[in-house]
């Protein structure tokens, strides 16, 4: 088999609510994402997506869609598409990693689609093809992105008037006001899991005094406190103890995630298929966590229905019990699938299908392309 032709197509999902990462310079909000088709010549074809964040990671719409485009697409037409190991080295050899993996966020919509070729070839869903025989569904956490105090009775009503019993929240720099926020939601919320995201947003010395108070606050997980750059401050926040110290942010392949273990910096790492190169990536890192004895939280990019599959598939592979970060469902008014993800109660079902399990609508995708392209064109 040989891939004969790529598809791209850049667009903006619609979304409700404030997401303080999804405010763009084109003069709109929305989720931007790169969909990816990759189709063999044999006519199977496997569905992919970025989901690049400028306000989280250098990657850009733009980068994406031109790097996916100019580098990837033409060194990839000819491949084998069941050699993802192969088709990885390729990338690599036209972008070059930096620290570590080059265009993480961007290769992920290559990796998604040829895995999901792979699993139509050998005819079955993804979950299966890693050995588990039964998916079941995987419990969410509700994301408490509380601008101010008086929002979060609101905000933790409508999650659970949506099924939702766990939550998570969005924390740094203000460690009173995080403290405050921990202990609102705690108050609302005495039997949820509480996981704290600071998106590296703690200065050093803030973070470790504010370790031991979100723990008093009833905190269960501190995730990214400070910049991965920061060797010192994650060992000494692992050896102060106060809260499970989770990294996200700059674990990106294996190599580092390894590095980051000897040099006792975490205590686990949130997992994200589209931070670190997809799910070929995302799931030997699983593996290296669980084999050290250390632990693992499902999380994501605000991923859109394409990025969620995937992420689902590989998460009930590997039986995540504690609720996933996984907020697209929350956060985003469209898909392009035929028929959604089920979500129901908080509960996110694994599509049951071969590869991704998904049918996406190709209608749907160039007409929310062409919608995107409008709008950015006006602004």
């Amino acid at each position: 088999m040989k891939i004969e032709r790529i598809e791209i197509f850049p667009l903006r999902y619609p979304m409700t609510g404030f997401f303080k990462f999804f405010t763009g310079p084109h003069g709109g909000t929305g989720r931007e994402a790169v969909i990816v088709k990759v189709t063999a010549d044999d006519g199977t074809f496997g569905w992919g997506q970025s989901v690049p964040i400028a306000r989280w990671s250098y990657e850009t719409l733009e980068a994406a869609t031109t790097t996916l485009a100019e580098y990837y697409r033409p060194v990839l037409l000819g491949h084998d598409p069941t050699d993802i190991a192969g088709a990885h080295h390729k990338m690599d050899s036209v972008v070059a990693p930096g620290f570590s993996t080059g265009m993480p966020i961007t290769r992920a919509g290559i990796d998604i689609a040829l895995w999901d070729i792979v699993g139509k070839l050998a005819d079955l869903p993804l979950y299966k093809l890693w050995g588990r025989n039964v998916a079941t569904p995987l419990t969410l956490s509700w994301t408490v992105n509380a601008v101010k105090l008086d929002d979060v009775d609101e905000l933790i009503e409508e999650g659970r008037g949506r099924g939702y019993q766990n939550f998570n929240i969005k924390v740094g720099p203000d460690a009173d006001y995080d403290v405050q926020l921990a202990s609102r939601v705690k108050r609302l919320a005495p039997n949820g899991f509480l996981w704290a995201d600071a998106n590296c947003g703690y200065a050093p010395q803030d973070a470790l005094a504010a370790a031991p108070r979100l723990a008093d606050a009833g905190v269960d997980v501190l995730e990214a406190p400070v910049r991965p750059n920061r060797i010192s401050t994650y060992r000494m926040l692992k050896k102060q103890a106060a809260l499970p110290i989770y990294m996200d942010e700059g674990i990106v392949s294996p190599v580092e995630l390894t590095e980051f273990i000897k040099l006792e910096m975490l205590d686990g790492v949130a997992m994200k298929p589209a931070r670190c190169g997809g799910l070929t990536s995302c799931k030997r890192q699983i593996e290296i966590v669980r084999d050290a004895g250390l632990g693992w939280l499902g999380s994501g990019l605000t991923d859109p229905d394409i990025s969620l599959a995937a992420t689902l598939h590989l998460f009930a592979a590997f039986d995540q019990k504690q609720p996933c970060a996984l907020n697209g469902p929350q956060f985003l008014t469209a898909n392009v699938l035929t028929r959604p993800l089920k979500i129901v109660d908080g509960q996110a079902y694994v599509p049951d299908g071969p590869g991704l399990g998904i049918d996406v609508d190709e209608q749907q995708v160039r007409a929310l392309a062409e919608r995107t392209r409008e709008s950015r064109t006006k602004s």
